[in-house]
């Protein structure tokens, strides 16, 4: 019996399909393993925040720095800077 080319394409074919599935595969897995991170983080910082209430003012004020600062770096006339005079 003679081989067909066709005979030889379809284990070609068949390989790469299997090395694409695995490229899919992986990049899934590093994906699910990146979600599993940040909620690891998401999830630790909730907690923080629940045993020690002062951080969420401590976060606030440097968030309103943060802001003070970026509008006096670009001065974007579209988004004023948030002032707290609370300290």
């Amino acid at each position: 019996m003679v081989d067909s080319p066709s005979s030889h394409e379809l284990p070609r074919s068949s390989n790469d399909n299997l090395l694409e599935l695995n490229k899919d595969l992986e990049r899934m897995i590093e994906e699910a393993e990146n979600m599993s991170v940040q909620l690891t983080w998401m999830a630790y910082d909730m907690v923080v925040l629940r045993t020690r209430p002062e951080l969420t003012d401590a976060i606030k004020q440097l968030e309103e720095a943060y802001h003070r600062c970026k509008y006096a770096l670009d001065g974007d006339p579209d988004q004023k800077p948030e002032m707290d005079n609370t300290s």
